[in-house]
């Protein structure tokens, strides 16, 4: 890709056909280097990687530097590094945007079930294959194309916008350091919005917008009886046992409409807006072909909502693993010393992590009998994003997306929980998702792949959108 604006619009264009235009014109250099980049396997959560993740850090940041980026920086952590790249605009006044994903990638290996080496990319049908051509390299990297083709139409030598990527190294094993390295770097951080390219559409015919993510928080509960395993004929009946009294916290956790029990858990809940539940019921879903995807026969959940609105709009609660007492072959008659419990909550906007263990601790205190001696662990939490509907620079991403892809832009939550939170919460600015991956992309799976017409759409809304973002102070104005 070349350092500079090579193109800039004819009288005869438009600024939308030169975006086009320049793209096209720049394909093959665009996913040479995207190929080059992929046959790192940064793969974060596997130690003999730590190399490869740091060269993978290494060469996005000389690449954006190539691209035109004045700083391009790579960030130690703790763990993996990230890099941060800063590319300020010519008028002082313009918006500052941060553009966030992972250079980091799940493990793979041939005999996971790829038709070939996963990092070794290959274009078959229109289709990149490779380890993180989706999730999220393809994704991260389409802003590199989208900058230069931004440039090229507008005839600028800098963005709209002060332009600012922050690409983190570490997002497949969690993200255990990243928010600390947002507070170290909050004030290099500082942006009027963020844009997360780390999601994807609902499918390749009908572009969408992610407007809000669940939070997440863990615990294990343990619950102890007897100092050891005992006799269930001399003791049985006569003294508590911890594996009843599990199958019985979990009992209690829901009510007879699939509602959470545990008082309080609903504290503070930003409910739905009726425009937001038909917006979720325009989108063409098919509940049958969704539960064959989720492997199930039955829709289950909260009365009163769809299966959408369930699994990106409502909070939850689900039992993750259970145990106690023998698990071998045959019986082994004892009432067992201990049991356990997982549970986790996916979290919506208005609650609050810390709460829900304080409501969590109060519940399990209440249902704990005499007898028995119980330990609760939490896990670190991620809280919940929401983006209203509403929200300018929302309207920009859509708008931009309009653009690129010339038919209507829908709305998506996402039912999972990642990192956004924490940039939301330290810089306070608001969150907003431009994706271009589809379900079929197999992100986490063998043989992930994106479709080559729908990343470079990725690039195209990234070209529009920083004139958008740019255009919105002055309409304010």
């Amino acid at each position: 890709m070349p350092a500079r604006a090579d193109r800039l619009v004819t009288m005869s264009e438009t600024p939308d056909s030169a975006v086009r235009t320049y793209i096209d014109d720049h394909r093959a250099a665009f996913l040479d280097d995207l190929v080059e980049w992929l046959r790192i396997p940064s793969v974060s959560a596997q130690p003999e990687h730590a190399a490869d993740v740091r060269r993978s850090a290494e060469w996005l940041a000389a690449k954006l530097l190539e691209t035109g980026f004045p700083t391009a920086e790579v960030w130690p952590t703790a763990g993996a590094p990230a890099v941060f790249a800063d590319w300020p605009a010519d008028d002082p006044q313009a918006p500052t945007v941060l553009v966030y994903g992972h250079h980091d990638v799940q493990p793979a290996a041939r005999e996971d079930g790829w038709t070939g080496d996963p990092f070794e990319p290959e274009i078959r049908e229109g289709r990149l294959h490779a380890r993180g051509a989706a999730d999220d390299k393809g994704q991260v990297f389409f802003h590199t194309l989208g900058v230069r083709a931004h440039l090229a139409a507008t005839g600028r030598t800098s963005p709209a916008v002060h332009l600012k990527l922050l690409i983190e190294g570490e997002e497949e094993s969690g993200s255990p350091n990243f928010r600390a390295l947002v507070e170290q770097h909050a004030d290099r951080l500082t942006a009027d919005a963020v844009i997360v390219s780390d999601t994807g559409m609902w499918s390749a015919d009908t572009p969408t917008v992610c407007t809000g993510m669940r939070g997440l928080a863990e615990c294990e509960i343990t619950l102890h009886g007897p100092e050891q395993d005992i006799h269930s004929g001399s003791f049985g009946g006569a003294v508590p046992n911890p594996a009843t009294e599990v199958a019985r916290l979990v009992a209690a956790l829901h009510d007879e409409h699939a509602r959470v029990a545990i008082p309080g858990f609903y504290d503070g809940v930003t409910e739905l807006t009726d425009r937001e539940r038909e917006l979720f019921a325009e989108l063409p879903f098919d509940e049958d072909q969704w539960l064959r995807t989720a492997k199930s026969t039955a829709i289950h959940g909260e009365a009163g909502h769809t299966t959408l609105e369930r699994i990106w709009a409502r909070p939850t609660a689900e039992v993750n693993g259970i145990g106690g007492g023998y698990q071998g072959p045959g019986s082994k008659t004892i009432i067992p010393s201990s049991a356990m419990v997982k549970l986790s909550f996916r979290l919506v906007a208005g609650q609050d992590p810390d709460h829900i263990e304080k409501a969590v601790r109060a519940w399990a205190a209440d249902r704990v009998p005499a007898g028995i001696r119980y330990e609760i662990t939490f896990g670190a939490a991620t809280r919940p994003c929401l983006t209203p509907l509403d929200d300018p620079a929302l309207q920009s991403v859509v708008r931009a997306m309009r653009r690129a892809f010339q038919q209507p832009v829908r709305f998506t939550r996402e039912g999972g929980s990642g990192p956004a939170a924490d940039l939301q919460e330290v810089l306070g600015a608001p969150v907003l998702f431009l994706g271009i991956s589809v379900p079929s992309d197999g992100w986490h799976a063998p043989n992930e792949k994106v479709e080559l017409d729908l990343l470079l759409k990725g690039a195209e809304t990234s070209a529009y959108l920083w004139g958008e973002l740019g255009e919105r102070r002055h309409r304010a104005d």
